[in-house]
């Protein structure tokens, strides 16, 4: 079954070229060219990865990537015309994974694509994994917060917490080195892999997101601790 990629870009040449390109790489491709196209689309394609333009009519891509990531965790790659440090961080923001300005080469777009597919199809393997030989003991417990490695899912308080497959797992990163000072660099290497393409606003940016779920102060962490231009300790 091929991989399936929506191209999201309003300008038509483009998208022809994405798709062409995609298509000779062996993927199943869809595009379109409107915001609002767009997540209906997700929604009918079940995309593996989208290509998501920043700049499109009426709804922007900011506004559909924050849509889809209340639907699901589809990896997003992001489009800008503009090297603007704000477009980056604005979309790592509201759910991208990843981001290229324009004009890009295809090899690049192309690696970008694969590393994305690579870190789903590793995430979903080890979801399979746990489902078939994770015995059913593999919780971990940091007191009000409570780890289930075979479901991997995440409890505070006895509730379920909705997270993101990078926010569980650095959290379960986290929870490996609690007491130790780990470096942005070291985070992004071990939780996002060599091939990650990002750079260290990634980490923060999701630091940010956990912190808004497992803190009761999101303003005054007890958890999550920022050490000045060290990195993150986690306290449990």
């Amino acid at each position: 079954m091929p991989e399936k990629v929506l191209v999201v870009d309003d300008e038509q040449s483009l998208r022809d070229t994405l798709e062409y390109n995609l298509k000779k790489q062996g993927y199943q491709v869809e595009s379109v060219e409107e915001g609002t196209l767009a997540l209906e689309k997700a929604r009918q394609f079940q995309p593996d990865v989208i290509i998501l333009d920043i700049m499109l009519p009426g709804m922007d891509g900011f506004e559909v990537c924050r849509a889809i990531r209340k639907e699901m965790t589809t990896p997003i790659l992001m489009l800008t015309a503009r090297d603007d440090e704000i477009d980056r961080v604005v979309g790592l923001e509201v759910g991208a994974d990843d981001y290229l300005t324009k004009p890009f080469s295809l090899r690049e777009l192309m690696a970008r694509v694969k590393a994305l597919l690579r870190r789903v199809k590793l995430i979903r393997e080890e979801i399979s994994a746990a489902t078939v030989s994770t015995p059913p003991l593999q919780i971990r417990e940091l007191g009000n917060l409570t780890l289930d490695q075979g479901r991997r899912e995440v409890h505070l308080e006895g509730k379920v917490l909705e997270l993101q497959p990078k926010e569980y797992d650095l959290l379960g990163f986290f929870c490996d080195h609690v007491g130790q000072m780990l470096s942005r660099e070291k985070i992004l290497q071990e939780v996002w892999g060599w091939d990650y393409f990002g750079d260290s606003r990634t980490v923060d940016v999701h630091v940010r997101w956990l912190r808004e779920k497992i803190e009761p102060d999101p303003n005054k962490p007890s958890r999550i601790i920022t050490g000045r231009g060290a990195g993150y300790r986690f306290e449990g």
